[in-house]
């Protein structure tokens, strides 16, 4: 059974990104940030590759709870 607390993970060419459902505030920060990679109605819901990996990266960090962090595909942060 699930808990609803682990990653899910999005991977892109150049960028992977998770998302911890149990962490996050709805503040729609990455929705309004990048609608073209954050859409709640589609599946999956995010699509990493929709958008340059720093203009993602820079929206990622704008998440107040933390529910979503990101991986560069080069090891970086």
């Amino acid at each position: 059974m699930s808990s609803g607390n682990e990653k899910k993970v999005y991977k892109g060419r150049s960028i992977t990104v998770t998302f911890e459902a149990m962490r996050c505030l709805h503040a729609a920060e990455c929705v309004r940030g990048l609608p073209e990679v954050f859409d709640t109605a589609r599946r999956p819901w995010i699509r990493p590759d929709g958008a340059p990996a720093d203009r993602l990266s820079e929206v990622v960090r704008r998440c107040p709870s933390g529910a979503l962090q990101y991986r560069l595909a080069d090891g970086g942060t």
